[in-house]
């Protein structure tokens, strides 16, 4: 079976690993952040920064979620900078990612002692199965 988004993914994260190796897990989360975006513009990759996304539940809207980044309006981003990703970290994203359009989100951290990306997928399957 086909990765989702491999190429795309695949630019994502070789941009990570370039801003993780010539920062670390140094610098506060802003300036991380800024850095990946211009990595991912560099890939010729279009980036829409703290985007406000609808959540719905039921087909009516209930709130709004600001991911740190949407790349080609494919793969949500959520970007952290702390020791270790926690259980909590990966649910929340889960989550916003449900409630909204998009099948795929990485939750990457940059403060770890090794970059941590996850890949996390929401599609109609895992929702159907997750309400049951």
């Amino acid at each position: 079976m086909e990765l989702l988004y491999k190429e795309l993914t695949y630019k994502i994260r070789g941009a990570c690993f370039n801003v993780y190796n010539e920062l670390g897990g140094l610098f506060r989360e802003k300036i991380v952040d800024r850095a990946l975006t211009e990595e991912l513009l560099e890939r010729g990759l279009k980036v829409d920064n703290q985007k406000r996304i609808d959540i719905y539940y039921k087909d009516k809207k209930i709130g709004t979620y600001v991911p740190d980044k949407i790349v080609n309006d494919e793969i949500l981003l959520e970007i952290k900078c702390k020791p270790i990703l926690n259980r909590n970290d990966e649910e929340q994203f889960w989550k916003y990612l449900k409630g909204t359009k998009y099948r795929l989100g990485l939750l990457i951290n940059f403060g770890a002692q090794n970059l941590e990306i996850k890949r996390i997928i929401c599609d109609q399957a895992r929702n159907n199965k997750s309400t049951k």
